[in-house]
């Protein structure tokens, strides 16, 4: 690697790591960057997952003050990261790729429809519960399975996993959206981490790359924490469908 590269994979983990904390996506902009850079993308992928863990936890860090309270739901959902990230990482190393790439796009836009949704149908669900219904401040089992299967994609991959995310926190847990976003950036940690840690022993890593875009990625997400958390609902949620949309399109011109 170059430092013409290296400056190239560092201002992209600076980029990826403030759109992950923002809403997730990040890699649309390290993966294609190290496949310029002619890693294979086998390579590529696992280098960028190990290499975005730092600005995973800076992130999450980074939203802290929306943390509190809220241990019980880590704990709740946490599990369902964990054993989907490991599962989305063992699926890279086995799988055809051409299985994901298929069903990314149609993820993705499920998300970003749920998202844009979110608020009515949170209502609609609320009134057919009845006035007197306090829903699980951790989200139910239909939630908890629903992080999971994300949890295995953003493990296999990433890319809008903060879009599927939220969708599914804005429908199954209610609470505020920033609030949420906290959550959210806890577990693509924790996805993040499971899987990095498995491709360190089981894949070939790049570690000069890797370095360049975790710290690249730690500065990041806290330029997105500060930006993120200033951001009104409506902006955050358009941000959101806006950011998946865009993976929608770069998958499928891809």
């Amino acid at each position: 690697m170059t430092w013409l590269d290296a400056l190239a994979v560092l201002a992209a983990g600076i980029g990826a790591g403030t759109i992950n904390t923002v809403v997730g996506s990040g890699s649309l902009v390290t993966f294609p960057t190290l496949v310029a850079l002619g890693y294979s993308p086998i390579v590529a992928n696992v280098t960028n997952t190990v290499g975005l863990v730092p600005g995973s936890i800076s992130g999450a860090v980074g939203y802290r003050r929306e943390l509190a309270g809220q241990l019980g739901r880590l704990l709740w959902l946490g599990v369902a990261a964990l054993i989907g990230g490991l599962c989305g990482a063992i699926l890279l190393l086995t799988l055809d790729d051409d299985v994901f790439e298929t069903v990314v796009p149609i993820l993705i836009g499920l998300g970003c429809a749920l998202v844009i949704v979110q608020p009515r149908l949170s209502a609609w669900m609320r009134r057919r519960r009845g006035e007197g219904h306090v829903p699980a401040p951790h989200g139910s089992w239909l939630t908890l399975l629903a992080i999971g299967l994300a949890s295995v994609y953003g493990g296999y991959f990433g890319a809008a996993q903060g879009v599927i995310y939220m969708a599914v926190l804005g429908l199954g847990i209610d609470d505020a959206l920033q609030r949420l976003n906290a959550t959210k950036n806890v577990l693509a940690a924790l996805v993040n981490g499971v899987a990095g840690v498995f491709f360190c022993f089981a894949a070939d890593v790049d570690w000069w790359a890797a370095g360049a875009l975790a710290v690249g990625a730690t500065i990041g997400g806290q330029l997105g924490a500060t930006v993120g958390r200033r951001l009104p609902d409506w902006l955050l949620r358009g941000f959101i469908v806006v950011v998946g949309v865009v993976a929608i399109v770069a998958f499928l011109v891809d």
